[in-house]
């Protein structure tokens, strides 16, 4: 038996419904870490700023203070790596992206959103799997604390239903645009999609 049918076989027995776990996944209670570069290190976060710029009808700069006074939501969520983990019911906490973008107003000629993090990162996805989904937050808890600097802190950018390499730490900005533009991970042989239950892991999948 494969290690990947006995971790199948131990999900039912633990009670947990094996079609939640993706194809060619695994499940583990542990969080690994990984990313391309430094942590970045914001002190006391009094330079950090998040914006919302390109097609929206009122870009936006928050402080940190600013961003924290918004509305805080909570969600419990799958998570989906594209090196082949999954962890159950996540908990996280923070700004849901519709209200971010109710408050910038997105322009209808909209139809791609670059999320900026730092050192340059950048990553893609269609507006429509950004926005209308409960689930998409702009996260800065988990697990009911801070989420810490390795996982992507002060913020992160939460879109559990595609990989997880989507959902880009430390996150400066999201720039609304018409046209798509593929991220580091897509440029450098990542799909430029990531839907998990159709392992869309590379170019070419």
């Amino acid at each position: 038996m494969s290690f990947f049918d006995k971790n199948r076989d131990e999900l039912a027995t633990s009670g947990i419904d094996r079609s939640r776990l993706p194809p060619g996944q695994y499940s583990t209670g542990r969080f690994p870490i990984l990313h391309e570069g430094p942590v970045p290190d914001y002190g006391d976060f009094s330079n950090w700023t998040f914006e919302v710029v390109g097609l929206v009808e009122r870009p936006m700069k928050f402080s940190f203070e600013e961003f924290r006074s918004l509305p805080v939501t909570s969600v419990l969520c799958d998570i989906h790596c594209v090196t082949k983990w999954s962890k159950f019911d996540t908990e996280w906490a923070g700004v849901t992206v519709d209200h971010v973008a109710d408050l910038a107003g997105v322009m209808p000629e909209a139809k791609f959103v670059i999320a900026h993090a730092e050192f340059g990162y950048t990553t893609n996805l269609p507006v429509e799997d950004l926005l209308g989904h409960p689930h998409n937050l702009l996260a800065y808890r988990f697990g009911g604390d801070e989420l810490e600097p390795i996982h992507g802190g002060p913020l992160r950018l939460l879109v559990p239903h595609l990989y997880f390499w989507k959902s880009a730490k430390w996150l400066r900005a999201l720039e609304f645009v018409e046209s798509d533009e593929p991220g580091f991970w897509e440029s450098n042989g990542y799909h430029n999609y990531g839907d998990p239950w159709k392992e869309q892991r590379y170019w070419g999948d």
